[in-house]
């Protein structure tokens, strides 16, 4: 199957199922943010799930498919120190200031420097209209951060803090997504890279949850708390596996914006499931951040 997805770059075929893995990446991302918020310590629930990604991961990086090579391998050792960086930020982030305000901040600032990245590493090319539809999609995003933030009770220093690391989060988010998009390319096997990538960058924040919770003077009954971090390893194998697969075969860039739909899915989520108030304004938002992700992908 490694071999057909590989097949598939640069093709039409690609392009299409790109898009497909894009959208479902989205989606998925939408429902393992829904699921982190705001129930449990933020460290302690990144560990839940790197643990369930170890538990998961180890079966099929050991015996289902092939051990990286050597060049793989120090790929995916890079893949650890960006990732462990995006984690340390997420959780300080969400310590600092809440996570309608932080996620946004976030998942806007990372398609705009990840654009701009593919350009300059992968050569990359968008038309002045694609770039109208990054601006209309970070836009939107950041402008919905904003409104969220009207509606916070703010402690200014620790918002101020919150929005830096939100920031850096989102700079981090560019990284990564360049970083594997570059190291599922350089793969002879692209499964190989996404099992062992899943493996070895879950290894931390479980250790770092530990000691953590020990420390912790009001410890959270763990029951719920690990069925949480199981449901969101799954959940988080479709999300960045999917935009994984996605820059493997379509443009990177394309792949970062399409993702970032995800916003929008979390808002429906939050209006139909989670009985939220969406609004006037937020939902001219969504449409705006919706419709930015159309124009990059049609105005190709």
């Amino acid at each position: 199957m490694g071999d057909w997805i590989v097949s598939l770059a640069g093709t039409p075929e690609g392009a299409r199922l790109a898009t497909i893995f894009a959208l479902m990446s989205a989606l998925a991302h939408a429902v393992f943010g829904a699921l982190q918020k705001g129930r449990y310590d933020p460290w302690l629930t990144r560990g839940a799930i790197d643990g369930w990604l170890v538990v998961f991961s180890a079966p099929v990086a050991l015996f289902m498919v092939p051990w990286p090579d050597a060049a793989t391998a120090l790929i995916l050792a890079g893949a650890i120190v960006v990732h462990f960086a995006y984690k340390l930020t997420m959780a300080l982030a969400y310590e600092k200031a809440a996570y309608t305000v932080v996620y946004p901040v976030v998942r806007g600032t990372g398609p705009l420097v990840t654009v701009i990245a593919a350009s300059l590493f992968f050569s990359e090319h968008y038309t002045a209209l694609q770039w109208l539809g990054v601006a209309c999609l970070s836009g939107g995003i950041l402008l919905l951060a904003l409104r969220n933030l009207s509606e916070e009770v703010i402690d200014l220093p620790a918002l101020k803090m919150g929005l830096l690391w939100a920031l850096a989060g989102g700079v981090l988010v560019a990284i990564y997504t360049t970083y594997d998009a570059f190291g599922i390319r350089q793969s002879p096997n692209p499964f190989t890279f996404l099992a062992w990538f899943f493996f070895v960058t879950a290894l931390d924040f479980p250790v770092l949850a530990m000691l953590r919770y020990r420390r912790m003077a009001n410890q959270p009954v763990l029951g719920p708390l690990m069925w949480r971090g199981m449901a969101g390893a799954l959940i988080a194998w479709v999300s960045f596996g999917g935009v994984m697969l996605a820059t493997l075969l379509g443009k990177v860039g394309e792949a970062a914006v399409l993702r970032e739909t995800s916003t929008v899915f979390a808002a429906l989520i939050g209006w139909f499931i989670l009985g939220e108030k969406v609004g006037p304004r937020r939902l001219f938002l969504m449409t705006l951040v919706a419709l930015g992700a159309v124009i990059v992908e049609m105005g190709g």
